[in-house]
């Protein structure tokens, strides 16, 4: 099967030095990486800045922004026979970016924003018989919101997880989630490992 798989964080950048991000580490969709290629899959990886090396053998796409990655996704998604978005892409970026650093005394203390492209929403109309899987990292009750954008946006799937739990949020090894699907399963995951998870996940889509 070949998968395409989405991981780590965007980048929406205000000047040449700062930009908005957030916690993502792509800890989470490099071990989804690893398990699909130890499932001998053919993978693509797009990623957002990580500080992770992806298996020998697979193709990576880089990308900065949210719109990097609805292009990246879109040039790439004829090929695939899954889509597994677990990327952490921004919802905001500023309306204007200054070509130059902006100097502190110069600024107004107010950053204006616009929504950034919803990737899953964008490529709805071109999903035809491919497997959609989303990610949502919530906090408080994430399986509520899970819930909404398993409908909004299509999805076959849909893993929610707190991401503000010590244990199972950005950054560590390990993960508790809860799996949607479109024909009203659920399923809830105890913690263990990211790799665990990711292997797990694989078997429950029958890879």
């Amino acid at each position: 099967m070949k998968i395409l798989i989405t991981a780590g964080p965007t980048r929406e950048s205000i000047d040449p030095v700062r930009f908005l991000s957030n916690r993502s580490t792509g800890k989470m969709g490099y071990a989804l990486v690893w398990a699909a290629v130890e499932a001998r899959h053919e993978v693509r990886l797009i990623s957002g800045p990580v500080s992770l090396s992806a298996p020998v053998g697979v193709d990576v796409i880089y990308v900065l922004s949210a719109e990097d990655m609805l292009r990246a996704v879109q040039d790439n998604l004829e090929w695939c026979d899954l889509l597994i978005m677990s990327a952490a892409v921004s919802d905001w970026r500023p309306s204007s970016v200054s070509a130059v650093k902006l100097k502190k005394a110069n600024m107004s203390g107010t950053l204006e924003l616009e929504r950034t492209p919803d990737v899953l929403q964008s490529i709805m109309s071109d999903k035809g018989e491919r497997v959609f899987v989303g990610f949502a990292a919530e906090t408080g009750d994430p399986v509520q919101e899970a819930k909404r954008k398993l409908v909004e946006k299509g999805l076959d799937l849909i893993v929610a997880n707190d991401v503000a739990a010590d244990d199972a949020g950005f950054a560590v090894d390990t993960n508790r989630v809860t799996l949607l699907f479109a024909d009203g399963r659920r399923e809830d995951w105890p913690l263990m490992s990211k790799v665990e998870v990711a292997k797990k996940l694989m078997m429950e889509l029958g890879l």
